[in-house]
């Protein structure tokens, strides 16, 4: 089923049990985090926080929190239907419908009215340098060729005006901003929280410059995604988002931004980041605030991300190695330095060329597993299994120093210069090996 809404995602997920309602009062600082992070190890339900002191609008945390709530937000039994119908959005993308109202249009806040303050923005981590936007879907242009953008990026609260915004150098956000602040132009931005949960995968998709994600999240759904203009900036933005923030990227000013707890599970280091001066503020009568967390695996920003690298992946490997039948970016590996693809072997160095290819793929993973197509790639057991009995060290694993690599890897040497290792963790082609115990009657067996 396609979601109209945020809240409609909610509605559904609260009558499976799949969200539950946190009635007493809450923290903004912290508590909601705290919850969030209880549900997450626990594999537990998103939580709506229904009173949090000092603000008049609830909070939902958690609705990203595991692979379940993931297929659930994408209509599907499991995660071979999930790549289909995510691969199927990216090939007949559905461009946006402009209309003339939405319901994001319901409050209006322009000039002195305009206050960060009044949204209940959360503190995550303890050392987290303030209140942060994490789900937040920031829209903008390219200021030359006008094509589109819509992804995440973190937001620090820094005053009621004043937004710091994190984008690295190769993410699209960052090469706008660039052409504008060459011009001594800044950059319009508009910052929507509340989507439906299609078209917040969809702003993960691992997609050329200039490819608009809201465009994908129309194909994933069938349907276009409705969008209405913004109040003080050129933008379009989704029109049935709970809450709009508009604004501009500032040229030529930097302050200081983080610590931040990331997607690592470690803190990012603080850097000089721009700054976003907010035009506007629109929201629904009764808004609710999406909160996501991030932290230690699993998170929110883990299974957010994990169509979008999955299906990146599968796409690549696919053209060159046709027997690849799934890959997998575990959540314990923040779902960008762990691949592990499945292979149906045709050839001897199959895997192992497969692997240099992934290792040299543009998303950067770290580490590279290949495993037979008889192991499940979604159970952590069974491939560990398949390494420890299906690999020997001297012969089947591949180390590459002095490799680009993420910019937020702790462990990295030097900033963005990593090593890499792949991992041939398939039965040697062609060659005898013992077969696989295996107990007649498993699946059938009942009890009754």
């Amino acid at each position: 089923m396609a979601y109209r809404d945020m809240r409609e995602f909610c509605n559904h997920l609260e009558e499976i049990g799949e969200l539950k309602r946190v009635k007493r009062q809450v923290e903004v600082k912290y508590e909601i985090a705290a919850g969030t992070r209880r549900m997450s190890d626990s594999d537990g339900p998103a939580l709506l926080f229904e009173h949090v002191r000092g603000y008049d609008m609830p909070v939902v945390g958690g609705l990203c929190l595991n692979r379940k709530k993931a297929l659930l937000a994408l209509g599907v039994d499991d995660n071979k239907a999930a790549v289909e119908k995510f691969l199927h959005g990216l090939h007949h993308p559905i461009p946006t419908q402009l209309v003339d109202y939405g319901p994001c249009k319901e409050v209006i806040k322009l000039g002195d009215d305009v206050d960060l303050h009044q949204l209940p923005i959360p503190t995550y981590s303890e050392r987290d340098s303030g209140p942060y936007i994490t789900m937040g879907v920031q829209i903008s242009k390219d200021p030359e060729t006008r094509t589109k953008n819509a992804a995440i990026y973190r937001m620090e609260l820094k005053g009621k005006t004043r937004l710091g915004i994190m984008s690295h150098a190769f993410q699209h956000l960052a090469t706008q901003f660039a052409k504008a602040e060459a011009k001594g132009e800044a950059l319009e931005v508009a910052v929507a929280i509340g989507l439906d949960p299609v078209t917040l995968y969809a702003s993960q998709a691992k997609v050329a410059y200039g490819v608009d994600e809201l465009s994908i999240a129309g194909g994933i759904n069938g349907s276009p995604v409705e969008v209405v203009k913004c109040e003080t900036v050129d933008l379009e933005v989704p029109s049935t988002a709970e809450i709009i923030i508009e604004g501009r990227v500032l040229p030529n000013v930097r302050e200081k931004e983080g610590p931040f707890g990331e997607f690592t599970g470690y803190y990012g280091q603080q850097e000089m980041n721009p700054i976003v001066e907010i035009t506007a503020i629109t929201h629904r009568k009764d808004a609710i605030y999406q909160a996501g967390l991030t932290g230690i695996p699993t998170t929110e920003n883990h299974v957010l991300k994990i169509f979008g690298y999955e299906c990146h992946m599968y796409e690549t490997l696919k053209k060159m190695f046709p027997e690849v039948q799934t890959v997998c970016y575990p959540t314990s590996g923040g779902v960008q330095y762990v691949l592990i693809v499945s292979l149906q072997q045709r050839y001897k160095g199959e895997a192992r060329h497969l692997i240099l290819a992934a290792l040299g793929d543009a998303s950067r993973p770290k580490y590279v597993v290949v495993v037979d197509d008889d192991i499940d790639i979604y159970d952590p057991e069974q491939v560990n299994w398949a390494i420890a009995t299906r690999c020997q060290p001297a012969e089947d694993v591949i180390i590459i120093p002095n490799v680009a690599g993420g910019p937020l890897d702790p462990s990295a040497p030097e900033k963005e210069v990593i090593s890499v290792m792949g991992i041939d963790a398939t039965r040697p082609f062609g060659a005898p090996f013992p077969a696989v115990v295996r107990v007649p009657g498993t699946d059938s067996f009942s009890i009754e």
